[in-house]
């Protein structure tokens, strides 16, 4: 799923921007706004995508574009050839000339899509652990679970458990290009190694884990996809 955020100060190009996301099934809009200003940080942060105007109040678009502090994927939509090559300086993804059609939106939208495939291809699923004094490496796949105690979290593999000082919150983050979902503010699990869903427990394996009430809707989700 690509996340995206739409900077667009003119209420007919938002709502043309808002249906084309719609009906395009692996994108959700994390917000609309009419001015960079006004966009969290945090938010922009979680971004994949940025739909860019070029004409905006208080802040141009490309001015904010030289702001923002992380890479982002940047497609410009604009009624203005002229600023293509300034854009493309500042390197991004796409230029749509307004008004376009939702195939040109399409075609944009997928070069990213096939990009971040392509980059998790590529990934490595290994990772090498150190504790106890000693190196371990963990293959990714074999991950059951991971558990957070304390200053700590547990990595609980097929083979064997590894304590380590860290936190779940990373955890999250450094398996958020595969199939690991929070399901309790104390647990991520591998959904590949679910064996079955019962109530409020998840059983990995045949261990069964608690499933917490704010987590709940967002795995039914996930494990439906």
């Amino acid at each position: 799923m690509i996340s995206c955020i739409i900077l667009e100060d003119e209420e007919s190009a938002q709502e043309v921007l808002q249906s084309y996301v719609d009906k395009t099934p692996f994108i959700e809009c994390l917000g609309v706004f009419e001015s960079g200003l006004d966009i969290p940080l945090k938010l922009l942060q979680k971004a994949d995508v940025l739909f860019l105007d070029i004409q905006l109040p208080e802040l141009t678009g490309l001015s904010f574009l030289k702001t923002i502090p992380i890479p982002q994927k940047v497609i410009v939509t604009t009624a203005y050839k002229n600023y293509a090559i300034e854009a493309f300086e500042e390197a991004v993804t796409d230029y749509l000339l307004k008004p376009f059609s939702y195939e040109r939106f399409f075609k944009a939208i997928t070069r990213i899509r096939n990009q971040q495939l392509a980059y998790k291809k590529v990934q490595p699923k290994e990772l090498f652990l150190y504790a106890d004094k000693t190196i371990y490496k963990i293959d990714i796949d074999e991950i059951l679970y991971v558990k957070a105690e304390i200053d700590y979290v547990k990595i609980v593999t097929t083979a064997k458990k590894i304590l380590i000082l860290d936190s779940l919150k990373n955890w999250k983050e450094k398996l958020l290009d595969f199939r690991f979902i929070q399901v309790h503010r104390s647990y991520i699990v591998n959904i590949s190694k679910i064996s079955k869903v019962y109530g409020n427990l998840v059983y990995i394996d045949k261990e069964p884990i608690a499933i917490g009430k704010k987590f709940k809707s967002q795995f039914l989700k996930e494990i439906n996809h």
